[in-house]
């Protein structure tokens, strides 16, 4: 996936605003049924909103941050208290639902 530029990432924040998550990351951390589901959240939306429930500390949360964008291939786009927001642009332009700034 490539960079998002700082510009980038605040417009796909707004745009994430009014969103509610789509994926609840509870004690067990990404299992193999909450990858599936964190895939196809992403696959089908693009920008997907991510609520860590058990993960308080920041730097846990930084762990699974760069876990899901290893896994999902997406970038963070922002992080706010508990909730995370990611984006991955579809590889079908057909399927593309956000436009980019800058692209």
């Amino acid at each position: 996936m490539k960079q998002l530029t700082g510009a980038q990432k605040k417009y796909l924040r707004g745009l994430a605003h009014n969103r509610k998550p789509v994926v609840f990351i509870g004690q067990n951390r990404l299992t193999e049924n909450l990858i599936k589901a964190l895939l196809e959240a992403i696959a089908h939306h693009e920008l997907i909103k991510v609520k860590c429930i058990d993960f308080k500390e920041k730097e846990q949360k930084k762990a699974l941050v760069a876990e899901i964008e290893k896994t999902a291939d997406c970038s963070l786009v922002g992080m706010l208290g508990h909730i995370l927001t990611f984006y991955k642009e579809s590889s079908d332009p057909e399927k593309r639902n956000i436009l980019l700034p800058g692209q």
